[in-house]
């Protein structure tokens, strides 16, 4: 069977996921807890299987939400999903390359409507790291290089009102890539690293901010993910477990 039907309880969702491609993990799980207070209109650039966005929705109960996928086999997932998880109603999955504005036309994706973007862009850039054959799993894990993590994050802005919220997930050392495609586009910049032991180098950085804000730029306390004997920490475990946002 090429597909698994998982419970993720740090999203309270059930999702359909491929078996071999990319999965739901982390990464979902703690850039929905960072997503902040409610939103009417909440935009998931790259949604995969909708687990970020669905959660969200979940979260505001009367919050609009659009999962953008460019990939039609990983959307017809997230549709399911919607469907799966009783959320149809308000959960629209538009399939698109966000990088394209005349795509983004096209998918209806209005400029400046959103009160809440969040996206959890591509990681490697090509050298990086060895390619998927599978080809959901290569657009989810490749770009090529800064230029193009500017790319989504600057057309992923485009999506979000003036004051609306934005927030992302990706690895430290994007950090001056990151900086550099918001700057004067976002202001009141949060960033909150990702440790996986107390004493270790983060492993994600997760960053927020508001759209046209002249706030400046804060870093929050870490979030340490276990302790030294590998147990979850306690507040790694409620967030796991859909006790606690960040």
């Amino acid at each position: 069977m090429n597909e698994t039907l998982d419970s993720i309880s740090g999203l309270g969702l059930v999702l359909r996921q491929k078996r071999a491609g990319h999965r739901v993990g982390l990464d979902a799980v703690l850039l929905a807890a960072a997503a902040g207070a409610s939103a009417q209109h909440i935009v998931d650039v790259g949604a995969g299987v909708g687990a970020v966005g669905l959660a969200l929705a979940r979260r505001f109960s009367e919050a609009r939400v659009d999962l953008v996928e460019i990939d039609e086999p990983t959307a017809a997932l997230a549709r399911d999903n919607a469907a799966r998880n009783g959320l149809a109603e308000r959960v629209r999955v538009v399939v698109a390359d966000v990088m394209e504005a005349k795509a983004r036309r096209a998918a209806e994706l209005r400029e400046g409507a959103a009160d809440l973007v969040v996206t959890n862009p591509p990681y490697y850039a090509p050298g990086e790291t060895r390619v998927s054959p599978d080809p959901a799993r290569a657009r989810a894990h490749a770009q090529t290089g800064v230029e193009a993590l500017a790319a989504w994050l600057q057309a992923s802005l485009a999506l979000l009102a003036p004051g609306g919220r934005f927030g992302l997930i990706h690895r430290p050392e994007a950090m001056p890539s990151i900086y550099a495609a918001l700057d004067r586009r976002l202001g009141d910049v949060a960033v909150r690293p990702v440790y996986p032991r107390a004493g270790e180098d983060a492993i994600r950085v997760i960053v927020t901010g508001v759209k046209g804000s002249h706030a400046p730029a804060r870093l929050q306390p870490g979030l340490v993910l276990h302790e030294a004997d590998g147990q979850a920490t306690p507040a790694a475990r409620a967030i796991h477990e859909g006790r606690a946002t960040l």
